[in-house]
């Protein structure tokens, strides 16, 4: 694909899609989507954050379908309530973006539910969302789920002996273990689509290095990594080309499912969308089933 960008994105009239996340990425998918036809469900834990993302994108596209929908992704009991909500609102979901996140805060912090707080936010939260969704999902005609993955995923690895980092915390490896559980999942989802007849693709997709707050957010205004995010400046890609491999894989209908997409240049940190191998650690579906299974049962949903 060459200079994949939002302008190829196909119509997207008549179709329904919920992202996670109000800022950053979630904004620019939700933008693009909404100005392709869709109606769009922005969803995050913020209102006021939530009631500016939608009046912005209506600022941009007038007659946009957009709304904000309320659910805190470190509070299972908030996942179940938005997707309940959804189904009282309607009848199939098209498309799905798990992309909400949080990353590397200095001091380990736990969900509402006792879960670390990136590995619970970041995966079980949208893996316990995709399970409530799936109803709605298996609805529909063509339905995708994408999730976001990382380039930090590369470094990850899945730690059973502790999961939640009780033992240890490291900010950066327990974000990447997060990361890497998240492109696992997309994987796995796919897997099982296909073993269970769901007709659901899922793909996963990054966005390389991106100019977006999850930075200074997570690991502080001051830290070093918040710091090169507000003074170096080139050395991240705008967020609107960061959004892309997820829309290309949300909307394309060459996007493979099962596949995994992120920028084409520089290795994966810059560029626009191309199709990339998954992190090594992504491919064992032994691994992949065990942390499946382990998810289960930490969240308690099903996914039928």
């Amino acid at each position: 694909m060459t200079k994949w960008t939002s302008k190829n994105i196909p119509s997207q009239q008549g179709r329904t899609a919920v992202v996670t996340g109000t800022g950053g990425l979630g904004y620019e998918d939700a933008l693009a989507l909404v100005g392709a036809g869709a109606n769009v469900v922005i969803a995050g834990r913020n209102p006021q954050k939530g009631a500016e993302a939608v009046a912005a994108i209506r600022q941009t596209v007038p007659d946009g379908q957009v709304r904000f929908g309320k659910v805190d992704l470190a509070n299972l009991a908030s996942i179940a309530e938005f997707a309940a909500q959804l189904a009282r609102e309607q009848d199939s979901l098209d498309l799905l973006i798990n992309n909400a996140g949080v990353m590397t805060p200095p001091k380990r912090r736990e969900t509402s539910d006792g879960f670390e707080l990136q590995f619970g936010t970041n995966y079980l939260g949208h893996f316990a969302l995709t399970a409530h969704l799936l109803p709605l999902l298996k609805k529909a005609q063509n339905p995708r789920v994408v999730t976001l993955g990382s380039i930090a995923a590369r470094q990850g690895a899945i730690n059973f002996d502790d999961l939640q980092a009780e033992r240890g915390y490291e900010p950066g490896p327990v974000y990447s273990q997060s990361k890497l559980a998240c492109v696992m999942f997309a994987l796995e989802l796919s897997r099982r689509s296909k073993a269970s007849g769901w007709g659901i693709e899922s793909l996963a997709a990054h966005p390389g290095v991106t100019r977006t707050d999850l930075l200074p957010n997570g690991a502080g205004r001051w830290s070093a990594a918040g710091m090169a995010r507000r003074f170096l400046p080139f050395l991240f890609q705008p967020v609107w080309q960061g959004a892309l491999p997820t829309l290309y894989a949300a909307t394309d209908p060459a996007a493979r499912d099962g596949a995994y997409y992120g920028p084409d240049r520089l290795s994966g940190t810059r560029g626009y969308p191309t199709e990339e191998t998954p992190p090594k650690a992504a491919l064992d579906s032994s691994v992949a089933a065990r942390l499946w299974d382990a998810s289960l049962k930490l969240t308690n949903v099903t996914f039928v």
